[in-house]
């Protein structure tokens, strides 16, 4: 027996569809963009200033909080923090140009499962969503089950969570001291 007729007798064969390639985008997701940023050299160098800087404001908080904080102590700890700043802003827009890529491909592999999956059950959630998440995981569903879900929202669920932990597992997560991302949230000393 092949494995596409074994698969279509499952009970719950769309929604491993679906979270197959899900995981199969996720890895070719990265694929992309180990190619585009994570082996180049300036991502490393990038990479390695913003752990250092989290490492030195790390120890540099540390001991202006055991001793009294002098003025000279506070601008460098300003500085460090502005520098961090820069570099964790240098880092998102090098990693914006696979962006556009990786959503590419996102949307293609996103519009071929719409026209699969269209108007299908795939998934039955555990419970009744409300409101907002019911809008979501009903997408484009007939009927009035509120637990039905529509491919849309497993297939957004499942990249969420598969490509973030696959990015931690293969090492590509953001450094610590990157949270920033290209709009980071105003400093409150300087307004």
């Amino acid at each position: 027996m092949a494995l596409p007729s074994m698969l279509a007798s499952l009970k719950y064969s769309d929604s491993l569809r679906v979270v197959g390639i899900s995981i199969c985008t996720a890895v070719v997701c990265e694929a992309i963009s180990w190619l585009l940023i994570y082996r180049t050299n300036s991502y490393k160098s990038l990479r390695s200033s913003i752990d250092k800087a989290a490492k030195k404001l790390e120890t540099m908080k540390t001991e202006s909080a055991k001793i009294a904080a002098k003025k000279s102590k506070t601008k460098k700890i300003d500085r460090v923090e502005t520098s961090l700043k820069e570099s964790s802003r240098d880092l998102s827009l090098f990693k914006f140009k696979s962006g556009a890529v990786v959503a590419l491909v996102l949307f293609v592999v996103f519009g071929l499962l719409n026209s699969l999956f269209e108007g299908k059950v795939v998934a039955k959630l555990p419970f009744k969503p409300f409101g907002l998440v019911m809008k979501m995981s009903h997408r484009g569903l007939q009927g009035n089950d509120p637990t039905d879900c529509s491919m849309a929202f497993l297939y957004f669920l499942c990249s969420i969570s598969i490509r973030t932990n696959l990015q931690k597992f293969l090492g590509f997560s953001p450094p610590r001291g990157a949270s920033a991302g290209l709009f980071p949230m105003p400093d409150p000393k300087t307004s």
